[in-house]
């Protein structure tokens, strides 16, 4: 995309927020758009980090940690402690994201387990009413 701004309703429609979303993330300094009298302006750099904060919703970081993630582009070392805090927080959410996985698995199992005891029983039961 050019490096044009964007208006408040051309970033709902590229992101599929609401107005009121894209208010709620400047209130809480997650995006920073450009004021021209009433209207706010989306630089690059906010569809940049918007794009890092849907991905960061996406697999399930608070608004917090994803806020303090963007907020580290601006140390002055390349990035590399942005890139060592992300590797972190990414590690700890994929490992919370794996025992629910696991314990989603196993739930899913037990209830197939008792599903097909209920619908043997039933069978059961109709054959014998057939009788």
């Amino acid at each position: 995309m050019p490096d044009e701004v964007m208006t408040i309703g051309q970033m709902c429609a590229e992101f599929g927020v609401t107005p009121r979303t894209l208010r709620f993330y400047q209130s809480k300094e997650l995006i920073f758009p450009i004021r021209q009298g009433q209207r706010r302006l989306f630089t690059r750099a906010c569809r940049g980090r918007m794009k890092l904060i849907m991905q960061g919703k996406r697999f399930g970081f608070s608004l917090e940690d994803i806020r303090q993630l963007l907020n580290l582009y601006n140390v002055d070392d390349q990035q590399t402690t942005q890139l060592t805090r992300t590797c972190e927080k990414a590690r700890e959410r994929l490992a919370e994201m794996q025992a629910q996985r696991d314990e989603l698995s196993g739930a899913i199992a037990e209830l197939s387990a008792q599903l097909a005891q209920i619908q043997n029983i039933l069978a059961q039961r109709s054959a014998e009413a057939a009788e």
